[in-house]
């Protein structure tokens, strides 16, 4: 082939179809880039005009514009059971029972209706049955009015938030396995002993996480070749002697946190358990946090997000249990626990109310209005640490695995296979 057809420009979509000029065809692709740029700015500014004018077009392209994540894409077992180990929706669960609850009460209140017409046809006197239908349908109307107000019981905020956690919704399955934590009794105040396993290393960073709790207490193990080496049995009982309510011990891998056990230590003629073992990921000390701040003594407030299975229930109920059931609000400090995908990621802040910037927008509401009264606030967050990410490997029912007997020692423990599937998750 010649080679003065080298310049000339040949057919077809590509650009390096067009030309072989490298020169040329940088030209043709800056171009064709600044063509689609204009045309995607047209098309956002009539669609802007035209969603002014009727505002149900922007709802209808936002409602259909969601992006398509693994969270929507979840799935859930498809069984009445409540059990650890299923993933059930309990919220949803409790819904549909209430509903067939009240189904069933209605279709029995219209049945007693229905007889007392008919005997009304064939009694003779009517002194007697006008009275006890009466009561029935009252009887049937609280029954009704009672398993309404059953579903409703946690009035809904100003601002309700999609991802927290309800522990009202406990199954019943988790009042029966687990009565030390799900009771009707008032909360306690929580007494936290914090150790680590035999030759611990990370002295300064377990005092970190024992600084998370309040009302916690740090105590190295001893690692002298001529010390006793206290089991995690010996130390559960003597802190359950001592009034303490959680012993909890940090491991480490590398010198860094790796692993945390969470064992209830109960009343005095309870046994204790259960006992959760977590998985640490990312830790980061306050200090390694850029703009960090220094926290105080104050009780801070617990945000639970995110747990809806039994599981996620029993998880968020026993990190619920470690802190005051009052928090300090003067402190302004909150503790979030999220989670997301079965990792249950772990921030501690603090907050401050400020005037809001001129380039900042007021806060909305869920449904994307403004709140009244809110006008010109915002909040200021500034992160204390320290910062890590926990998943749930094993709940055995008393201290450990080796602390535990009986067919249900072991409650629940991940297995690999649970993963095989990406879009069931167990919390």
């Amino acid at each position: 082939m010649p080679s003065g057809n080298k310049g000339k420009h040949r057919s077809g979509g590509s650009l390096s179809l067009k030309t072989s000029n490298k020169i040329v065809r940088k030209q043709l692709y800056v171009k064709q880039k600044k063509e689609q740029g204009k045309e995607r700015h047209e098309e956002r500014h009539r669609r802007r005009k035209e969603e002014s004018k009727d505002p149900k077009l922007r709802e209808e392209r936002l409602a259909n514009n969601q992006p398509l994540t693994i969270e929507r894409k979840r799935v859930w077992d498809d069984v009445d059971d409540d059990s650890l180990g299923v993933a059930v929706d309990v919220a949803e669960l409790k819904r549909r029972r209430l509903e067939k609850e009240e189904a069933e009460a209605a279709r029995l209140a219209d049945g007693i209706t229905e007889e007392g017409e008919e005997k009304d046809d064939d009694a003779d006197s009517m002194l007697d049955s006008d009275e006890e239908l009466e009561d029935d349908d009252e009887d049937a109307e609280e029954r009704i009015e009672r398993l309404r107000q059953d579903r409703a019981q946690r009035k809904p905020s100003i601002a309700p938030s999609t991802a927290s956690t309800n522990l009202d919704m406990t199954p019943d399955s988790l009042t029966r396995q687990f009565p030390n934590l799900f009771n009707e009794e008032p909360p306690v105040d929580p007494k936290v002993l914090v150790t680590t396993h035999l030759n611990g290393t990370i002295h300064k960073e377990a005092e970190d996480i024992a600084a998370i709790f309040p009302n916690s207490t740090y105590i190295r193990r001893s690692a002298h070749a001529y010390g006793h080496k206290y089991s995690i049995r010996e130390i559960a009982k003597f802190a359950k002697n001592r009034g303490y309510t959680i012993l909890m011990i940090v491991g480490e891998d590398l010198k860094k946190p790796s692993s945390l056990t969470i064992i209830h230590l109960n009343g005095k003629d309870v046994p204790p358990g259960p006992s959760l073992t977590y998985t640490i990921r990312g830790y980061l000390p306050g200090k390694a946090l850029l703009g960090h701040g220094n926290p105080t003594n104050h009780y801070p407030e617990l945000l639970l997000n995110g747990f809806k299975t039994p599981l996620g229930i029993l998880a968020a109920k026993s990190m619920h249990t470690m802190f005051p059931p009052t928090p300090e609000l003067q402190g302004r400090q909150v503790v979030t626990l999220h989670n997301q995908r079965d990792y249950i990621f772990f921030r501690r802040h603090r907050y401050v109310f400020r005037e809001a910037r001129a380039t900042e927008k007021n806060v909305v509401t869920a449904e994307g209005k403004e709140m009244e009264g809110m006008q010109g606030i915002r909040a200021g967050l500034q992160e204390i640490g320290p910062r890590f990410t926990l998943k749930l490997r094993r709940v055995d029912k008393g201290i450990g695995r080796a602390g535990s007997e009986g067919e249900d020692a072991l409650k629940w423990e991940w297995k690999a296979k649970m993963e095989k599937v990406r879009t069931r998750f167990n919390l």
